[in-house]
């Protein structure tokens, strides 16, 4: 039996289409267009995760759900913008279409809640990421992803923990004492409660919330709800526990080639390397090649840029905000690897000293003997006895970027950077339900991300799949006129014999 045969076979049968829900469902439906649009393909990849899924399930037992049954129940809750398991069995159990989608009869019982949940939890991140891979290679063989230029960017997602749950790490590591802890504040009168609580838990006025924010520390505080869970802050926004999503889009039709997540603390200069691999991984399945790489001025580092060049791809990252392409008043001697001052002064290489963002940075220092004397002393240095100056080892890649920022090129690749990573990011968390995770740990929240990406490409398969369609019809009409003038003439002498 072929694949057509096979699939439509399982069409016919209770585990795919219903009569009494696809008769009754509205036909123009989105769950109907990806069962009958892209049928086949869809059944494919959905029946692929029984095989991947097999060793997560025994020979004996009560049956549990259907693989197939609950990545489309997953895949619904993203489409939907549903916040929990909760929420997406009891919008289901009212939708024909989604009771449709899902295969499952009008009266037929639903799966639990909480089944979903422990469904989440047993299977691997490889099986979601496959899944992603396999949505991903239909958008690329429908032609809508060139893979040549990818725009990264990334986003905070809320943790499903609140402030009031951060505990200092020495607590936590001691059990019997923060027992203790907590059996002695349940004697201590409020006022001294209040001194031990958490930041956060006073409310917005408290004087202990202003010296909470100067003092709140990743490595001395930790969630005891969700360990993984990181603090962090934007511009303008208050201080919550989050995870960072990094989201790499293909510019050609905003379609996206990789998500992953990762702890909210860590720097996006420090996560590109992996999202540019991760993303390579993901495209050279398909035959396509990475070419260039677009992203602001967050995932400058030595590291990154070194990366990008063996890669040999090219980058069109803004350098940070401490990077100077020139030293003003001082001359840089390449030949014998030093500085010269307005007076002539030499600036001697001393050591190397390492440094997050810059990598390696080589320190040139002037003599406290020359400053001394130097009429513009009090210009230059202050108070200092000499003057120093901190280059990285990589200067050469930044003055690079530096001098490739400033093409025309640039500028444009700065326009589509913003147009075509930001918007998408949007309706990631605006509408497709990555404005929190409502799981615990950095795995379930990796699996949550790929889920609204796989929701995200999906939905675009489908608008390019109707619009192509669309473009056809036209085309047919077009080709049509000629003909339909040439019936209409044949006709009119036709009539004009008799």
């Amino acid at each position: 039996m072929g694949i057509a045969e096979s699939y439509l076979k399982a069409c016919k049968g209770k585990n795919y289409i219903q009569n009494n829900c696809s008769n009754l469902s509205n036909s123009r439906s989105g769950y109907r267009k990806i069962t009958f649009t892209a049928g086949l393909k869809i059944y494919l990849i959905f029946n692929g995760c029984y095989k991947e899924t097999k060793k997560y399930y025994g020979s004996e037992g009560q049956q549990s759900i259907d693989p197939v049954v609950f990545f489309k129940l997953m895949l619904i809750g993203y489409l939907e913008n549903l916040g929990s398991d909760r929420r997406i069995i009891s919008t289901v159990s009212m939708r024909l279409d989604m009771l449709f989608f899902i295969g499952y009869d009008i009266d037929e019982p639903l799966p639990w809640h909480s089944t979903l949940s422990r469904t989440r939890q047993l299977y691997g991140e490889d099986i979601f990421k496959e899944l992603f891979r396999k949505v991903l290679s239909l958008c690329i063989d429908k032609g809508m992803v060139a893979g040549k230029r990818q725009a990264m960017d990334s986003v905070y997602v809320q943790a499903n923990a609140s402030m009031e749950s951060l505990q200092k790490k020495e607590v936590l590591k001691d059990v019997d004492n923060y027992t203790d802890e907590l059996n002695e504040e349940e004697r201590l009168p409020e006022q001294s409660k209040n001194d031990n609580l958490p930041p956060g838990a006073l409310g917005k006025g408290s004087d202990k919330n202003n010296e909470w924010n100067k003092s709140l520390s990743n490595h001395a505080l930790q969630s005891t709800t969700d360990k993984d869970a990181r603090v962090s802050v934007k511009p303008g926004k208050s201080r919550r526990l989050n995870y960072l999503a990094q989201v790499s889009v293909d510019t050609a039709n905003h379609v996206i080639t990789q998500i992953q997540s990762d702890f909210a603390d860590k720097k996006d200069s420090q996560c590109l390397p992996s999202l540019v691999h991760n993303t390579i991984d993901n495209l050279s399945e398909d035959g396509l090649q990475i070419e260039e790489v677009l992203a602001d001025g967050n995932y400058s580092s030595s590291e990154a840029l070194r990366m990008l060049e063996e890669e040999n791809i090219i980058g069109y990252i803004p350098n940070f905000g401490q990077y100077k392409p020139f030293r003003k008043g001082f001359t840089y001697d390449k030949e014998n690897d030093r500085y010269l001052c307005s007076q002539g002064k030499v600036l001697e290489y001393k050591y190397i000293k390492a440094s997050h963002r810059n990598g390696k940075m080589k320190q040139y220092r002037s003599s406290s003997k020359d400053c001394a004397i130097c009429p513009l002393k009090n210009q230059c240095i202050g108070k200092s006895l000499h003057k120093t100056i901190a280059v990285t080892v990589d200067k050469d890649l930044f003055d690079k970027m530096h001098n490739r920022l400033k093409t025309p090129m640039a500028k444009r690749m700065k326009k589509l950077r913003s147009s075509t990573v930001e918007p998408v990011l949007g309706t990631l968390v605006n509408f497709l339900g990555m404005r929190r995770v409502y799981t615990k740990g950095i795995s379930l929240a990796d699996k949550c991300m790929t889920m609204a990406a796989i929701a995200y490409n999906l939905k675009k398969l489908m608008k390019w799949q109707s619009q192509k369609v669309q473009v056809d019809i036209k085309e047919l009409r077009y080709s049509l006129q000629p003909l339909v003038f040439i019936l209409s003439g044949t006709i009119k002498c036709y009539y004009l014999m008799i």
